[in-house]
């Protein structure tokens, strides 16, 4: 989970927008590395369906200035492969995160604004197997993301 620079307080988990003619997987990537400074991911699944959400009035407006009015999303569940010194949320000019840190699918709820609640609700339940497969793979209960080549 991220906390935006725009909205402090507000917790997400790193998304973005599919440019035109842009297949999902590989805009995961693009905006993966534009918004946490890392690819070092490989998809693991995906969600079927697009999830809607709309953006409180009092939200759009002072974050940018009532353009818009909700998102349409579809949400690609990634196994982290790196290490946490690969995360670097300025790497760009134009950073959207001032912190971050990994949170258990199962508190997601805790951290994310109100509107959001019902997106991260499906994305929890429509990922959660996939969580449960890298935390059986964890040997030591220390680790908190497993490497692809089980190196800690």
């Amino acid at each position: 989970m991220a906390e935006r620079l725009d909205n402090p307080g507000a917790w997400q988990m790193p998304q973005g927008g599919i440019d035109d003619g842009e297949e999902p997987e590989v805009a995961v990537f693009r905006e993966m590395e534009e918004e946490i400074g890392t690819r070092h991911a490989h998809i693991i699944g995906t969600m079927d369906d697009w999830i809607r959400y709309d953006i409180p009035e009092r939200t759009s407006k002072k974050l940018w200035g009532g353009k818009y009015k909700g998102q349409r999303q579809k949400w690609i569940a990634l196994e982290f492969l790196g290490d946490d010194e690969d995360i670097n949320l300025t790497a760009f000019k134009h950073p959207e995160f001032s912190k971050w840190k990994w949170v258990p699918i199962e508190d997601l709820l805790n951290y994310v604004v109100p509107f959001k609640r019902d997106v991260y609700a499906r994305v929890m339940e429509d990922f959660a197997p996939y969580a449960q497969k890298i935390k059986s793979r964890v040997k030591n209960p220390a680790q908190k993301h497993p490497r692809k080549d089980g190196m800690p």
